[in-house]
């Protein structure tokens, strides 16, 4: 059965839109466990556009599930990584113009660059997963460089509809077979809503979901701790 790590991202995004000290990331990861989130998910990006240093390290702090990091494989931030070690990575591509992270990591264009910050990381005890489009190439790619996990971006599957929907949930479902096969654990995140998500939690093998926007969405309207029960229970069927 998946588990839920709830990205929380967008409640630092509401607070650094007026510069403020609120709304509290941290707070919201402590009412997302509250709720039964098995885990919190966050990208400290480099320019710190919403979490931040001080976000990082008292999430590390207070959270008592998990806490996965989304980074760039950046020197900066495999320093930070080596330092903290939360106890799970995901490597992300990220350029600054993006608003959100708009597709996989090319790990078959940058094995080269990134072995040896992977092994880095894992021999420091983190688990290390790599963010990628349901895509063989660069399965077998996170699994050469010893990667323990993939997370499968959905983005594709969430914007689809229709016979499209159907064939990019295959797609996924094909990849979480495949890297399974290679010794792969699997996650699954990007654009999963209360509509979508159920299906994807389904896929044989599927171990974790990190969600984010669709739940501090829902937030605003029926709070925090409806928001992430909502989901979960998506989730378990």
């Amino acid at each position: 059965m998946a588990t839920l790590s709830v990205n929380i991202d967008h409640v630092a995004t509401v607070r650094q839109a007026r510069r403020a000290l609120e709304p509290d990331p941290v707070h919201a990861a402590v009412l997302c466990e509250l709720a039964g989130a098995h885990g919190v998910t966050c990208h400290l990006r480099e320019d710190r556009r919403h979490i931040n240093d001080r976000d990082f390290e008292l999430l590390m702090q207070t959270v008592k599930s998990k806490v996965n990091l989304e980074m760039a494989c950046t020197k900066e931030m495999v320093g930070i990584a080596l330092k903290f070690k939360p106890p799970q990575v995901t490597l992300v591509p990220e350029k600054r113009a993006e608003l959100t992270t708009e597709g996989g990591l090319n790990v078959a264009a940058i094995v080269s660059e990134i072995t040896d910050s992977v092994k880095a990381m894992r021999d420091a005890g983190i688990v290390v997963s790599m963010f990628i489009d349901p895509d063989e190439k660069q399965i077998e790619a996170s699994a050469k460089i010893k990667a323990d996990y993939i997370e499968i971006h959905t983005g594709v599957y969430a914007s689809s509809s229709g016979k499209a929907l159907a064939v990019e949930l295959d797609k996924i479902r094909k990849a979480a077979a495949y890297a399974k096969s290679l010794g792969l654990g699997v996650n699954a995140g990007h654009g999963l809503n209360y509509l979508n998500t159920a299906a994807v939690a389904a896929i044989e093998g599927m171990e974790e979901l990190n969600i984010g926007h669709s739940i501090i969405s829902r937030a605003v309207f029926v709070g925090l701790d409806t928001a992430v029960r909502d989901m979960l229970r998506l989730i378990h069927g």
